[in-house]
């Protein structure tokens, strides 16, 4: 079996235990495998704020792992949440580097997991005149500052 059959069927698996009714549709987009959740329940397999989905993405990344375990991970999303979600993301972020560029002041991103905080530091070194830094420590949710140059 490879990626797309087993990540497939480990969401599947899951939504049929739970009883929705689903279309899921593979994307793959720079290397990344993403199943795309079409519902009618899609507000329950969001959840608030996509918690509902990070954890239906989570368990579908570990089914893959124990049947391939050197495999990348999959994202999951539904009705395109965490496409719009990231959008947001990045643009919220381009603003405040347009800010820093006008009034100097250095802003502070929300925490961020490290996979939004990838995200922003990697849109935004495409920016001249600013520079992003994480801060130090061992917690999952960090914020970045961005900063002049």
């Amino acid at each position: 079996m490879d990626l797309i059959e087993v990540a497939k069927k480990s969401l599947g698996d899951i939504l049929n235990a739970m009883g929705f009714a689903y279309d899921v549709d593979v994307t793959e987009e720079d290397g990344v495998v993403c199943l795309q959740i079409a519902s009618e329940d899609a507000r329950f397999l969001i959840g608030e704020d996509g918690d509902r989905l990070d954890d239906l993405q989570y368990l579908v990344n570990r089914m893959i792992q124990n049947v391939l375990p050197d495999a990348p991970r999959v994202k999951v999303d539904c009705d395109h949440y965490r496409e719009k979600s990231e959008e947001r993301l990045l643009g919220k972020a381009r603003s405040l580097a347009e800010r820093v560029l006008e009034s100097g002041e250095e802003q502070k991103m929300p925490p961020l997991n490290a996979y939004h905080r990838r995200l922003v530091h990697n849109a935004l070194k495409e920016i001249e005149g600013v520079v992003t830094v994480s801060e130090d420590g061992d917690d999952r949710y960090k914020r970045i500052t961005i900063r002049r140059v």
